[in-house]
């Protein structure tokens, strides 16, 4: 995993972080947040407990990360976004409910991925409508590419999940075409397939609901990592 691309498929952009996201940041983040180091996190002493853990690369306002941490008490959650207002918003919406299996961290996913998560160890990762980077010349800055799936692969246990979702229709196709060609991965449902949206269990996002005003359709991806010894029959 050295050799991953050092294009960055994001910008810091200069949006407002409000009063109220600021004070959530300050008050909150020693519970929630977690500092980058390069090294290895014992995601176990993190959450000061064994259960299954989850990660959404690109949390945005933080909604879908919210529902699944309510809805599944028995896994842990680690949220990764580098934009500063949508992390201090998440973090008041922890502390309003008390939750206990979220952290977060706002640094680059591909290093937190590289140096600071173990290989085997994550059961499911979310990529839930990442900037699709519409214009040709942009198009190498989009996050799924086969080096950052191949980084995914290697982190997530075998039978682990990658669920991604996008309302671009040709970056849909990108992403099936790159999970489809590493042979870590098969598709859930059957071959170049996408789910249904009776299927897919995430909340309605802001990004989705923009989409659908835009008229854009959505596209729902899962893929399964593979037993080494997995054998195409």
């Amino acid at each position: 995993m050295e050799n991953i691309r050092e294009i960055r498929s994001f910008v810091r952009r200069n949006s407002r972080t409000t009063d109220a996201q600021r004070r959530a940041l300050q008050h909150f983040w020693s519970q929630y947040g977690i500092d980058y180091q390069e090294q290895i996190l014992d995601l176990n002493a993190e959450f000061q407990r064994t259960a299954p853990k989850h990660i959404e690369i690109g949390f945005g306002r933080g909604d879908a990360l919210h529902y699944f941490a309510c809805h599944y008490p028995e896994c842990d959650f680690l949220g990764i976004d580098i934009h500063l207002p949508g992390a201090g918003r998440l973090l008041q919406q922890l502390s309003d409910d008390a939750l206990s299996n979220v952290r977060v961290m706002t640094e680059d996913a591909v290093k937190i991925l590289t140096h600071c998560i173990a290989p085997n160890s994550i059961e499911r990762f979310y990529v839930l409508f990442p900037d699709p980077w519409p214009k040709k010349r942009h198009l190498k800055r989009r996050l799924i590419q086969a080096d950052f799936v191949a980084l995914i692969a290697s982190r997530l246990k075998v039978n682990g999940e990658f669920y991604l979702a996008t309302d671009w229709e040709d970056y849909a196709y990108q992403m099936l075409n790159v999970l489809e060609a590493n042979a870590c991965f098969q598709n859930k449902l059957a071959p170049r397939c996408f789910l249904p949206r009776w299927r897919v269990d995430r909340p309605l996002t802001k990004f989705e609901q923009r989409g659908q005003r835009l008229g854009h359709g959505v596209w729902d991806l899962c893929y399964v990592k593979r037993e080494k010894n997995w054998v195409e029959k």
